[in-house]
């Protein structure tokens, strides 16, 4: 160690807190043997917990479960915001109605889109002047796109702060995980047997970071007929209890199909819906079982 870091190793020490969540020092006693990654939150923003989102495939509607879990929370009284790293498919903004650029603060600061309840967002679709316009960029800029969207936005006293992640095991979620203290994930899967597979892929990479997985949501995992109220599993027999057994993971949630929650997405209305199936889901979030980091 050069007499320069040796300076700055014993500064840091004398004015330790002993309260590594709460420091943006990379010293000696923080990750013994291990580099930390972490990208610090600016001094104006607050945010208590993060839990991201997670799939191991597209298509599974990993975004709708972001906002429905969002709007729960929300209308329980908590402050909660959303950071869309889907960078090159978000659609957090159109599933509330969001359009329009972003502001800035006095200080510089990147100032979130607000929803209607009061939910914070952040996304890419938010930066484009055409929300239909591609965005082209290689891993690494999305990568700095999201260390950006947590420590250049201003995130005001936020309870819950929910990531939406692309799907797979790629740049983002290593991104995000390194990055941001993220206090457990959220894993949606669909019926299909194949996503058996792909969600243990999504498991283990998990473990291998070192994240605590809070449980399983299964969406399409059912259609109800509205006149005889009978389930029929469209998708084939869902699969997602074998999962939960072998994982040790629980199931907190079996979303239905219904035409209606997709007309209310499509319409940027996805705050007024019920959704009572997430109930479980965000009682479990708010009573602090997910392990803080």
């Amino acid at each position: 160690m050069s007499e320069e870091n040796k300076t700055d190793e014993k500064a840091a020490s004398e004015n330790c807190t002993h309260d590594c969540s709460s420091c943006g020092e990379n010293c000696s006693s923080r990750n013994p043997g291990k580099e930390d990654f972490r990208v610090p939150l600016n001094p104006a923003s607050s945010v208590k917990k993060v839990i991201a989102v997670v799939s191991g495939k597209g298509g599974v509607g990993k975004s709708l479960v972001t906002a429905m879990l969002a709007v729960k929370t929300r209308r329980m009284g908590y402050r909660v915001g959303i950071l869309d790293a889907d960078i090159t498919g978000p659609s957090i903004p159109k599933a509330f109605g969001l359009t329009g650029g972003v502001a800035e603060s006095k200080d510089g600061l990147m100032v979130p889109a607000t929803t209607n309840s009061g939910i914070e967002v952040m996304s890419s679709n938010l930066l484009l002047e055409n929300e239909t316009d591609p965005v082209i960029w290689r891993g690494p800029v999305i990568a700095n796109a999201v260390k950006q969207f947590w420590g250049e936005t201003l995130w005001e006293n936020i309870d819950y702060m929910y990531v939406d992640l692309p799907p797979g095991t790629g740049d983002v979620p290593l991104t995000v995980f390194q990055s941001l203290p993220v206090a457990g994930i959220l894993i949606v899967t669909s019926p299909q047997e194949l996503v058996s597979m792909i969600v243990t892929k999504a498991v283990n990479m998990a473990k291998e970071m070192d994240i605590p997985i809070i449980g399983l949501i299964e969406n399409m995992s059912y259609f109800q007929c509205p006149d005889c109220g009978a389930k029929h599993s469209v998708f084939g027999p869902s699969h997602i209890d074998e999962i939960a057994a072998e994982t040790g993971i629980r199931v907190l949630a079996r979303i239905p199909i219904d035409p209606e929650t997709a007309k209310m997405v499509d319409a940027g209305t996805v705050e007024f819906m019920e959704a009572p199936w997430m109930d479980d889901a965000v009682n479990i979030l708010t009573e602090n079982k997910a392990q803080d980091r």
